[in-house]
């Protein structure tokens, strides 16, 4: 019978007992410990039995060493959620460790041996039980009680148990000799070291020292090159934290290191040593540097495609293994088909040699689209290496409102809308402003009241005069009264139709001109030049005073000769006075608004021959033209001229014959002219502008 059923046998006896109301004595209380002592007799073979683990606890003579078991592991059991019990068993006698003996210690799951010798090479047990033991001892103190009907229901629910309740694993502790003459222990840990660099050793005691700190024991690891004790902050060597050891340059041949691990643990100091082998290496690997991302925030716009490199370089000579993975809320992206919408490209390689040997490793990040579950989180790379697992991430987050869009565009829009403006304006000034003034005539002052006879100052070159033209006369007394006058309502002075009979001409010119408020100058090509001509024959004649007579007489006979020698003509002293106080009023006092009238095209040659202020007066302001070029329809304001112009040499320069105020010509003569104001309109002038 297995001693678990024997145990239940006996709870049923017990059962049975306190059913019958028999109170305990002092002999049944040494019955059950007599039966609880055989229960646990054959506990272990009760238990479920893991056999020997496989790794070893190597030691030598005079050290200390540690026992534990894998099945203290949170793999395996989590002995510090559930409570467990732990006992220690020597295999070879099949007895129980205590702590009777001052060099061997059992601390929970773990066995110290303090002061190790050669007889205690062998194999050790630990047992892991539930609380299921100490079930004898409450039914013990329940049977004390006299509790019979709690110690019924306790068995009862005892009895119903399944008795596999215990687990068991051996650790196999090897004790050997150190080699003579040699420092160190006889088995070594193997490392490898960079030759040429800075590289670090790693002490095989960290469990030592981990179990150390859980106790709150404070330890001290020295470290020996050889025979020899490495001093710390030296010019080569540094101790590190967790058991580390820093060679600043590492040599071309192997050594061995040991370190020491000394402490005090149960009233007892002892100490502990393991031996590295190790091996230097001229290909090396040292740990790599993440250079791309850089621990940034980068904001893109949802839905749009998003590309981020990891970019890692790895100091190394040779061939290194180190593998480069994008991580995403901790999970892995190893996708590498493009057809999905995160994916990541295949590890690319390139080798450096300047300013520093090693490897570049890169692996493209690619979100084909943008979705809302793929902002505010990090996206980390990390480098996976022997020598370390260095990462650096980025934070994608949605892009701020893009405002420069729209701004942009309204600022284009505006400045499109400005830029049609001004165009629009430009090309329709003149019919706007007539409009504008059609439509709002109270915005503007009535200029009746200003002290001024006359709208305008008619000025053109009169009969038998250098200049004259009777075109220019037919225009003058008859198509400009006809509109300005009776369609339009201004009231003009002309020469020789409104003069003071017997005034004297310098007063009248500069009485009318005073008493109006523009001066309309009417010219053609011949009206300045043939002036020109006149006035140097004159002085020519004036300057020829050695000559004779005849020719003296002959020279004043031309100048008084038209080009074609049909008619006497003669300076027009009324001309020039207006111009010269046109000029005067208008260049240097401003206070007089010329409009000059171009009865024909004028050639550039012709123009040369102008005087220098009619030439700068009509560059600044430009002339209302009353010739009409089919070829130039739409040249409505100024007479600027092309170079195809200039080579007609005049051609189809006849006046235009039209006499409504709606042409293009009387628009520019009406914009010209001074602004009228508000007052009353006649039904004539009205009829005419409808024309």
């Amino acid at each position: 019978m297995k001693s678990g059923w024997l145990c239940i046998l006996i709870s049923k006896c017990c059962l049975c007992l306190s059913a019958m109301g028999q109170r305990a004595t002092l002999g049944s209380l040494l019955f059950l410990f007599g039966l609880f002592g055989i229960c646990t007799g054959f506990e272990q073979e009760n238990c479920t039995n893991y056999n020997l683990q496989f790794e070893r606890v190597y030691s030598v003579p005079g050290d200390v060493a540690m026992l534990t078991s894998s099945l203290v592991s949170s793999e395996v059991f989590n002995f510090e959620t559930v409570p467990y019990n732990f006992t220690w068993y020597d295999s070879k006698t099949g007895q129980e460790i205590s702590n009777e003996t001052s060099r061997i210690l059992a601390h929970g799951e773990t066995l110290w041996f303090l002061n190790i010798t050669l007889d205690e090479d062998g194999e050790y047990m630990l047992l892991m039980s539930t609380l299921r033991i100490n079930t004898w001892l409450l039914l013990i103190q329940l049977l004390i009680d006299d509790r019979e009907q709690k110690t019924a229901h306790f068995l009862l629910h005892l009895s119903d148990r399944t008795p596999s309740w215990c687990y068991r694993q051996a650790t196999r502790l090897v004790v050997e000799r150190p080699v003579a003459g040699e420092c160190g222990r006889p088995r070594k840990a193997y490392q490898t070291l960079t030759n040429g660099v800075a590289d670090t050793l790693s002490c095989p005691l960290k469990e030592y020292i981990d179990k150390l700190d859980s106790y709150n024991i404070t330890s001290s690891l020295e470290w020996y090159r050889g025979c020899d004790p490495i001093v710390d902050e030296n010019d080569r060597y540094t101790y590190l934290p967790d058991g580390k050891l820093n060679i600043g340059l590492v040599e071309s041949t192997n050594n061995f290191y040991t370190c020491t691990l000394t402490f005090s643990l149960g009233g007892r100091i002892g100490s502990v040593s393991e031996t590295i082998e190790a091996f230097v290496s001229r290909k090396y690997c040292m740990t790599p540097r993440v250079n791309q991302p850089a621990n940034e925030i980068i904001k893109e716009q949802m839905g749009s495609n998003f590309y981020k490199l990891c970019r890692v370089f790895v100091p190394c000579v040779g061939e290194p293994s180190v593998d480069i993975v994008w991580l995403v809320r901790d999970e892995f992206i190893l996708n590498t088909d493009p057809a999905d919408r995160v994916y990541t490209s295949e590890q690319r390689k390139e080798a450096q040699t300047v300013p520093e040997e090693g490897v570049w490793l890169e692996r493209v990040l690619t979100i084909s689209e943008l979705r809302e579950e793929d902002f505010h989180i990090n996206y980390t790379c990390r480098a996976y290496s022997a020598k370390g697992f260095p990462g650096s991430y980025f934070t994608l987050l949605p892009a701020d409102p893009n405002d420069i869009l729209p701004i942009g565009s309204v600022l284009g829009g505006v400045t499109v809308l400005f830029i049609v403006s001004v165009s629009i304006y430009y090309l329709f000034k003149v019919d706007i402003v007539l409009w504008f003034r059609s439509m709002f005539p109270i915005l503007y002052t009535n200029t009746d009241l200003d002290g001024k006879l006359y709208d305008a100052y008619v000025a053109y070159a009169q009969p038998r005069a250098v200049g004259f033209s009777t075109e220019v006369e037919e225009f003058v007394l008859h198509t400009l009264p006809q509109v300005l006058e009776k369609a339009c309502g201004y009231k003009l002075f002309i020469a020789g139709r409104d003069c003071m009979p017997g005034m004297a001409v310098v007063d009248s010119v500069e009485e009318n001109i005073q008493a109006s408020r523009r001066l309309l100058l009417l010219y053609t090509a011949s009206t300045f030049i043939r002036s020109s001509i006149s006035n140097n024959n004159n002085n020519i004649s004036k300057s020829s005073d050695s000559r004779d007579n005849s020719e003296s007489k002959t020279s004043d006979r031309s100048s008084n000769m038209s080009f074609d020698g049909s008619e006497e003509v003669y300076p027009d002293s009324r001309q020039q006075l207006e111009c010269l106080e046109a000029m005067h009023r208008t260049l240097l006092e401003e206070s007089l608004k010329v409009i000059l009238v171009e009865m024909e095209e004028i050639t550039p040659a012709q123009l040369a021959l102008f005087p220098e202020s009619m030439r700068h007066l009509r560059n600044k302001q430009g002339a209302v033209c009353w010739w009409k070029n089919p070829s130039m329809k739409q040249r409505w304001r100024t007479c600027m001229r092309t170079k195809e112009d200039e080579e007609k040499g005049g051609q189809d320069t006849q006046p235009s014959a039209s006499i409504s105020p709606s042409s293009r010509f009387w628009k520019e003569m009406r914009y010209s002219m001074p602004v009228r104001g508000k007052r009353a309109l006649y039904p004539e002038k009205t009829a005419l502008l409808n024309l």
